[in-house]
């Protein structure tokens, strides 16, 4: 089987995949692809290649749906099917730190706009493109991707795949300078068809396969099982942990600096969320961007650590109002963390949420879902 369709279907009738009439739509949209893709590299010789790059290059696809609806799927089988030698398949976030890498290589040369460059340099030997989870997190990012990839869509003929968790119009959503990112969104609507993915099954979470969300005491086989839960969401490879990606979430201007980033999951330590000076911008712009949160290191609390519990319960509203799932290593039960101290009423409010975040239907909420 060498199809996207084949290889689906394959996977229905054994039993892996339960039928979805999104996720079929979405099947045989790419493997429509496939096809125009491996017809128009098929053409022999000089001469058809010349008319292939004149050929208007198919049209590319952005699928969007909530988490674990089967989008990072579709992607495997559509790239391992696709017969072409000019592809490249990229987590979107490792894909703007190149971009931003080579546009400090052209500036240092002074001649002129770099995008058009930086665009042709990553256009080079590509016809189809492909990312995982694109998300804008940054002015940085919003304001230049409206003309990259103007550049290599309509410029260069360069097809683009890509997944989110979120809907065009909502991409960068109450981002700083959000109107020069507008254009970006009004290309994606022009140039790709939208596809969406939020059919019933959520895979991912059957993935987790009913882990508990809430793991205490610290120590090693906490760590153990939210680090298990990280692989499980994200498909990384154990082996592979000191090669996860960072990120930096863009909260009014400032920079918040995301340890691990991936696939809609960061991984925070207590102390860089709740023992540092942040407020709740911090937290809302994380709830925003990411669907599942792991924070280690929750410790017992009391009246030497008001500050620490406050930002916590801050934390936790924010989270708890987007629907982001929250997996954690603590010293304790939510109800023994902060048994004594200023604020203690106010937290039971937040014991109270914690708990539900640990069901069977707050789970099954999509993010941002009320």
């Amino acid at each position: 089987m060498t199809s996207v369709l084949a290889r689906y279907e394959a996977l229905l009738a054994s039993g892996e995949l339960r039928a979805d009439a999104e996720q079929s739509d979405a099947a045989e949209r790419l493997d429509r692809l496939q096809r125009e893709l491996e017809s128009a590299q098929s053409g022999g010789g000089l001469l058809g290649k010349l008319f292939a790059k004149k050929r208007e290059a198919p049209r590319g696809l952005y699928i969007w749906g909530g988490v674990g609806r089967g989008k990072s799927m579709l992607m495997d089988l559509f790239h391992d099917s696709l017969k072409i030698t000019q592809k490249r398949r990229v987590h979107f976030h490792a894909f703007m730190l190149e971009v931003h890498a080579l546009l400090r290589e052209e500036r240092k040369k002074e001649q002129g706009d770099p995008i058009p460059p930086v665009a042709a340099t990553l256009a080079r030997d590509m016809r189809c493109l492909a990312f995982d989870e694109m998300v804008v997190n940054n002015s940085a990012d919003a304001m230049i991707m409206s003309r990259l990839f103007t550049a290599l869509i309509v410029d260069h003929q360069v097809t683009i795949v890509t997944t989110s968790n979120r809907a065009p119009r909502d991409l960068y959503k109450d981002g700083l300078n959000r109107e020069h990112f507008l254009p970006f969104i009004a290309l994606i609507e022009r140039d790709l068809d939208v596809l969406t993915l939020n059919g019933p099954v959520d895979y991912r979470m059957q993935r987790l396969g009913g882990m508990a969300t809430w793991h205490t005491p610290l120590g090693e086989t906490a760590t153990a099982q939210v680090r298990e839960a990280f692989y499980r969401l994200t498909d990384y490879s154990p082996e592979d942990i000191a090669h996860v990606p960072s990120a930096e979430l863009d909260v009014g201007g400032r920079t918040l600096h995301v340890p691990r980033s991936l696939k809609g999951v960061a991984v925070f330590s207590f102390k860089r969320l709740c023992g540092e000076a942040r407020g709740a911008s911090d937290y809302l712009a994380i709830a925003r961007a990411y669907h599942t949160v792991i924070l280690v290191g929750i410790p017992r609390m009391g009246p030497d650590n008001r500050n620490e519990a406050a930002r916590f319960v801050t934390l936790i509203d924010a989270l708890y109002e987007h629907k982001v799932k929250l997996f954690v290593t603590a010293d304790a039960e939510p109800d023994e963390l902060y048994a004594a101290g200023d604020g203690r009423f106010e937290f039971e409010r937040t014991v109270s949420r914690l708990n539900e975040m640990q069901s069977d239907d707050y789970l099954a909420l999509g993010h941002g879902e009320e």
